[in-house]
């Protein structure tokens, strides 16, 4: 899996998780909605600590700097 999301992105996606989990957790948010950005919110939480977005990869895209990137090993 080669990492495609840089650190601004990973920043991002992380701040967003906290911010749902503090909604929910202060009880600002409820019910079905809860749910929803619950799982909104774990997947950006997975997605930022992986690296690798499969959205971004369907799509053939990268804000990952070419330095970053995970690379084959030249043999």
């Amino acid at each position: 899996m080669q990492k495609n999301m840089g650190i601004f992105d990973r920043i991002i996606r992380l701040s967003a998780a906290v911010i749902i989990g503090v909604f929910y957790f202060i009880h600002a948010i409820s019910g079905i909605l809860a749910i929803w950005l619950g799982i909104v919110s774990i997947i950006l939480f997975v997605t930022a600590f992986a690296g690798f977005c499969p959205f971004y990869w369907l799509f053939g895209v990268s804000s990952c700097n070419k330095d970053t990137r995970i690379r084959k090993p030249d043999h």
